[in-house]
This record gives structure tokens, sequence and C-alpha cells, in this order.
């Protein structure tokens, strides 16, 4: 008997949690549509579409116009993962254009180290945009890409990259060294041009 009456004193205390509560108090109003589901709905305003407005660009001293309209899903190809919206990287960005190469053999050394990785970096701004002494000409490091660079394993990874992020880029192939096997021999052979003069004095 006294399990019976603590049961019952139990759920009269029962109160519903305040999420509960809310839906419970929203589901009893009903929100007029917009539009009855048989009618068509409303015509759009007429009129030309909005287009963002965009800085003056100075286009005498430079040729780079910073869009700040551009949608980078624009040129991304289908297969590629856009990752240009989440990034974070300002929208002046998708206007520049980025060089892939693979860097050059330092000349004080012998290793190749430098040549098994590739290279992205952003096209230096001309005039117009940055601060250029008269005098010498000397510019400003205003941009904030100037000495930045990425490095890849490999020329696939470089664009891969590039078109992931929306960027605009050409690929600078290397040259590569041709060894041209040497004999004493070719010294003394005919040539139908004219001769190098070598002098000991």
């Amino acid at each position: 008997m006294s399990a019976l009456i603590r049961s019952t004193a139990l759920t009269s205390r029962r109160v519903l949690p305040p999420a509960s509560r809310a839906f419970a108090s929203k589901a009893k109003t009903t929100a007029t549509p917009a539009h009855q589901p048989s009618e068509p709905p409303p015509a759009s305003k007429a009129g030309p579409p909005v287009v963002a407005a965009e800085p003056p660009t100075d286009s005498t001293t430079s040729s780079y116009s910073p869009s700040h309209s551009v949608i980078p899903e624009e040129h991304i190809p289908s297969t590629v993962i856009p990752a240009g919206v989440v990034s974070g990287a300002p929208m002046d960005l998708q206007s520049r254009t980025v060089r892939i190469y693979k860097p050059t053999k330092n000349a004080m050394q012998s290793s190749n180290f430098r040549g098994k990785t590739w290279r992205m970096d952003w096209d230096v701004l001309g005039k117009g945009h940055r601060w250029e002494n008269p005098l010498m000409g000397w510019q400003s490091s205003a941009d904030f890409v100037q000495g930045t660079h990425l490095s890849f394993r490999s020329k696939e990874e470089a664009i891969y990259f590039a078109e992931k992020q929306g960027y605009e880029y050409f690929v600078q192939e290397p040259k590569e060294r041709e060894i041209v096997s040497k004999a004493y021999a070719n010294n003394f052979t005919w040539s139908p041009n004219k001769l190098k003069k070598i002098h000991t004095k």
C-alpha cells in the first residue's frame, strides 16, 4: 500500500521540460502559408539583375583587377571538391595568377636537392597597387603574398591544389639538362662555321 502511494506521488510531481513545453505550445499555433497550395507562387519582381558593386581599378598602370563578386566554384572542375569557400582566404586571391614551377639547383652546390620538389608562388603585382620609389623604382612589400610559396611533391599535386582553391595557374616546365658525350677527336673534326681560336697568351 505504501509503494502504491509513493508511485502516485512521484507521477503527480512530473513536469514537462522546457523544450517539450515549447514544442507543445508551437504545435497548437498554425502558421498561415504565403500562398495557397492550389495557387501558383507569386511572380518575382521585374527589373535588371542585381550586380555587386566593385571598386574602381587603375587600368592605366596595372591590369590587376580584384573582383569581389567572383564565385570560386565557377572555374573549378566538377571532379574537384571546392575548398576556397571555407578556406578563409580573401577574395582578392581569386583574381591572382599562381605559377607552378620547379626550382633550379643552386650554383654553389653540387647536390640537386632543390630540384626534387615543385613550388607554387603568386605573381608580383605591377604598378598602381604598391608604393614605388620614383627614383630607383623600388616597390614596397605591401603585397601579403609576395614572399609566400608552397612546396609540393609533384606537379599534379600543385595543379590539384590550385584547382581546389580556385586559383588561375600556369605551369612552367623545367629545362632538362642535356649531357653530350665529348671526345678528344672532336677538336679536329671539320666544321662549316667559323673556328674558335684559343690563345694561351
